[in-house]
């Protein structure tokens, strides 16, 4: 689905909730897309997709509000490739009406999807489908109608929380 700010972009679906809403407000984290599973589009995206284009940025992927480029809601703060997807973890910005309407939206379960806007580098057939080998990303939105169905967020989960703050301690004594 090309979108009217970005144009010539692809966009693939994933869905999305809170990473833990009590304890840290806005913060998101899963996967906006997973590796070697067909969305709805037909489209297969393989390991390894994403790797020259996260080295080569020399700017931010951004966070937009359903792929308009006039609306950022937030930042990305990691994205990286892991064996199962492309994994990101992000602050929606809730100083920022839009930002702080997009967490209450996802609080409440009313919004839940994740959509990369990407332009195809690199692709083959796969049987029925396409198999995208190399991709320029250029956008992760959150957005209403999610197409990858088990590209999730990850459920929170305390010991984790724990885990999380105890690296962020350590990192700050080196």
């Amino acid at each position: 689905m090309p979108t009217s700010s970005l144009p010539d972009l692809e966009t693939k679906f994933a869905p999305l909730t809170l990473t833990n809403p009590s304890a840290a407000p806005g913060h998101v984290e899963g996967y906006a897309t997973i590796f070697g599973e067909p969305d709805r589009g037909g489209d297969i995206i393989a390991p390894g997709a994403f790797t020259d284009s996260l080295a080569r940025r020399t700017t931010s992927v951004k966070f937009l509000w359903q792929h308009d480029a006039a609306r950022p809601i937030g930042i990305w703060d990691e994205i990286i490739e892991d064996k199962r997807g492309l994994r990101v973890k992000g602050r929606l910005l809730t100083d920022i009406r839009l930002g702080a309407d997009a967490a209450t939206l996802l609080q409440a379960g009313a919004l839940d999807g994740l959509s990369i806007g990407f332009r195809t580098l690199r692709a083959d057939r796969a049987g029925a489908h396409r198999r995208i080998t190399a991709i320029e990303l250029w956008e992760i939105s959150l957005v209403t109608f999610p197409m990858a169905e088990s590209a999730r967020l990850i459920a929170p989960h305390p010991d984790t929380a724990l885990a999380d703050a105890i690296t962020d301690a350590a990192r700050a004594f080196q």
